[in-house]
């Protein structure tokens, strides 16, 4: 299969909508990562997401829509999910509710419940409207790496296995959505909306969940990593230290990601004057480090707030908790 990266137009979006009506799956952009969708309702075409991404078969699909309407179809709306939808959607929140019958159980690991966002997006959600159908989309990467940003990333670790790319130009969030449970009122995922503004609307939210199955994407896998190994250093006073005694233990190729030039040594790399650059870069400078052979990436770690919590979330999935 040769797998084409199209240009994002009327003609490939109606041209990638009749893949999907065929049952196929189409790498299409959104405001956090690219996605890598198939229609939702058919169990045939979600299979081919797992096989193209070598995904756990118990890894819950997320299911994208074009209109808020749309989502009584599929689920059983609560009171927080409806305050949810009314001030977030579109934008980079998922919600978590009880699904109906006509969500196949394959998108949704066998659990009872469903997730469904609305990008904030208007290239893919002219492409889910023209779908016709609900999409379901884990990030468009190779199982437990770094999530895509641009469609060259999606290529990268796609080619050969999906016939199209939809190319939007590189994601303006770069991590994925939060996901709130709005039946119990949990936090499953830090993203891309802070968990203070879900607070501010809906109240506390309970956090650290344990679960033997996945409650959604991103529990209970690795996730998020590059070929190199990955060490996050907590902030505090003694980060430096740390930093550098990790460093200099081995002449392991090394680069050490920071934040606004805060560690000035050899071998560093500004990733961000802000901690909303810090995250919308941290995957493609993954990518990129892997591409120039680095062994060994000491991120910067930031305060456990804001998007600084999804940021960190992802720093310790992809380093499997290891800290320095």
């Amino acid at each position: 299969m040769n797998t084409q990266i199209l240009q994002f137009n009327t003609k490939n979006i109606r041209l990638c909508a009749a893949e999907i009506s065929c049952g196929g799956v189409v790498a299409f952009p959104t405001e956090t990562v690219y996605g890598l969708g198939a229609d939702a309702l058919n169990p045939l075409a979600v299979k081919k997401i797992y096989e193209a991404k070598g995904r756990p078969s118990d890894n819950p699909l997320i299911c994208h829509i074009s209109d808020k309407s749309q989502i009584e179809k599929f689920a059983y709306l609560t009171p927080a999910a409806e305050k949810i939808i009314d001030t977030f959607m579109p934008g980079p929140i998922t919600i978590i509710l009880k699904k109906k019958d006509i969500v196949p159980d394959i998108v949704t690991g066998g659990l009872d419940t469903v997730g469904i966002r609305m990008p904030n997006h208007k290239g893919a959600l002219q492409f889910i409207d023209a779908c016709k159908t609900p999409i379901c989309a884990p990030s468009a990467n190779t199982s437990s790496k770094p999530s895509p940003t641009t469609a060259q990333h999606v290529y990268s670790d796609l080619n050969g296995k999906i016939k199209y790319i939809l190319d939007g130009g590189s994601c303006q969030v770069g991590l994925e959505s939060t996901i709130v449970d709005c039946i119990n009122l949990t936090l499953l995922r830090q993203g891309g909306l802070p968990k203070e503004q879900l607070e501010a609307l809906v109240g506390a939210l309970k956090t650290n969940v344990v679960s033997d199955v996945p409650l959604c994407p991103g529990m209970k896998y690795k996730h998020y990593s590059p070929n190199a190994s990955v060490y996050v250093a907590l902030c505090g006073e003694n980060m430096t230290k740390r930093i550098i005694a990790e460093y200099d233990k081995s002449d392991v190729k090394t680069i050490i990601l920071t934040l606004g030039g805060n560690y000035q040594g050899r071998n560093t790399l500004n990733v961000g004057a802000t901690v909303s650059q810090y995250a919308h870069n941290l995957f493609a400078y993954f990518r990129m480090l892997d591409e120039q052979g680095y062994e060994r990436i000491i991120c910067e770690g930031v305060t456990d707030d804001g998007v600084g919590a999804a940021l960190m979330n992802r720093m310790l999935k992809a380093s499997g908790g290891k800290i320095i």
